[in-house]
């Protein structure tokens, strides 16, 4: 598995569309998923999330999170990888780390052991950071979409936060106290598409040597 995290408008659905091209161009089984999102159930949950008209509490948001990947994780992932399929991810844990524990301050074991239950606990063979200045991202972001969603809508300190906290992630200290996160390989976003998706692959074949 494979996950691809970031802040907004870092890339990672764009990057996770061209990793899935070279996959498939080389005949190698794969589906690709996000988070919040993949089941009905987590649908649902991320249209609830991402509506700014949704009054949520933090700790309920990170619930909420919880709920959409033990659903994602045992009805979507589970299933591919006992096929022999790679996952894509956009999302997972990381972002719970950096939006629900760094962004709204919650108490980390707290959410470390309820995502240890909503995983039961699978790792990542992978997960790619792409790292992205954090005000650019959200004027990336808002382009794309014509407004904020809820998440982006935050407020600049936050999102502060959110970034101190990704580009603490890819820290070799960090990542032995994190075992649960897997190895995580963190790449410049910046520059044009091409020059990012090489970087990514770069990752890749260094991760997979041969393949």
């Amino acid at each position: 598995m494979i996950v691809f995290e970031g802040g907004e408008g870092a890339g990672k659905s764009t990057q996770l569309r061209r990793l899935s091209a070279v996959l498939t161009e080389r005949g190698v089984a794969h589906v690709c998923l996000r988070e919040p999102g993949g089941t009905p159930l987590g649908t649902e949950v991320r249209r609830i999330l991402l509506d700014r008209a949704s009054d949520i509490e933090p700790r309920a948001e990170a619930l909420l999170f919880m709920a959409s990947r033990a659903q994602l994780v045992q009805r979507e992932i589970r299933p591919a990888v006992a096929r022999g399929d790679v996952v894509l991810l956009d999302r997972f844990f990381l972002s719970t780390y950096a939006y629900q524990i760094a962004g709204h301050r919650l108490h980390e074991e707290d959410v470390r052991n309820a995502n240890r239950f909503a995983t039961d606990g699978l790792v990542p063979d992978l997960t790619i950071l792409l790292r992205f200045p954090a005000l650019e991202g959200l004027d990336r972001a808002a382009v794309r979409a014509s407004a904020h969603d809820r998440m982006e809508a935050m407020g600049e300190s936050f999102h502060d936060r959110v970034a101190t906290a990704l580009g603490t992630f890819a820290e070799p200290a960090w990542q032995a106290a994190h075992p649960e996160c897997g190895p995580i390989a963190a790449v410049d976003a910046g520059g044009t598409e091409d020059e990012v998706a090489d970087r990514v692959l770069a990752v890749v074949r260094q991760r997979w040597p041969g393949t």
